[in-house]
């Protein structure tokens, strides 16, 4: 028989695994906003007690993917259109201070990093993989904000890529999955400028960058705001 230690390890397992199936599902889009998340079915779907259900579905609520309704019932959590604006404004003073940042410290062995998700980006692209896209973007995003050495807005731009990937996603695919090759080119931009250290020069391009992102979404879902999807940043 196991021990308890033994047990919750076990049970620490497949929460993590569920949690992670789940998390990559939702913020893909394969399990669209609202759909409805049953302990019941979840259970019977990984073969496992509804314990470990239940603790990573608390974990994808912390995470602001599920909500608990009145009802006790529980559904991807919905995208909130109207706090786009507020979302748009946090995520373009990330991009600022975080590529700011970076020039101003430059570090090889990180820019090795980054440019390996630039690579990993770019390929994506190539082969018009819209979830591979948007995990090297927030993966190339992350690594320069780590070279720019503040934690906080490390773990803060972290978090709003990782609510932003599902209308990357939506976006994306206007474009039937062929993500113009502008992306591409600004990422390389933006790395010519860190290696440089010309801080100015980072500055207009993340504005720049960011700019461009959130009109070219502001006008998908102008467009398509008539469409019935349920979509929150929360």
């Amino acid at each position: 028989m196991r021990n308890d230690a033994e047990n919750v390890r076990v049970r620490g397992s497949g929460t993590q695994s569920v949690y992670v199936t789940l998390r990559q599902e939702i913020l893909s889009m394969a399990l669209e906003p609202g759909s409805p998340l049953d302990e019941v079915r979840l259970s019977e779907r990984f073969r496992m007690s509804r314990t470990p259900i239940r603790e990573a579905l608390l974990r994808l609520a912390a995470d602001g993917l599920v909500t608990t309704l009145p009802n006790r019932n529980t559904i991807v959590a919905t995208i909130d259109f109207a706090s786009l604006p507020t979302y748009f404004e946090a995520l373009t003073l990330m991009y600022r201070v975080t590529t700011r940042g970076a020039a101003q410290r430059r570090n090889g062995e990180i820019m090795k990093t980054v440019r390996r998700h630039q690579k990993d980006f770019a390929d994506a692209v190539a082969a018009r993989d819209a979830y591979a896209m948007i995990e090297a973007n927030r993966e190339f995003h992350v690594a320069i904000a780590e070279l720019a050495g503040n934690s906080y807005y490390t773990a803060f731009f972290a978090r709003l890529l990782d609510e932003g990937r599902r209308i990357l996603r939506l976006y994306y695919s206007t474009f039937d999955d062929r993500l113009p090759r502008q992306y591409v080119d600004e990422h390389e931009e933006i790395i010519t400028a860190i290696e440089a250290g010309d801080v100015e020069r980072a500055d207009r391009l993340a504005i720049a960058h960011a700019g461009q992102i959130v009109r070219q979404i502001q006008e998908y879902i102008a467009r398509d705001l008539d469409r019935p999807v349920a979509i929150s940043m929360s």
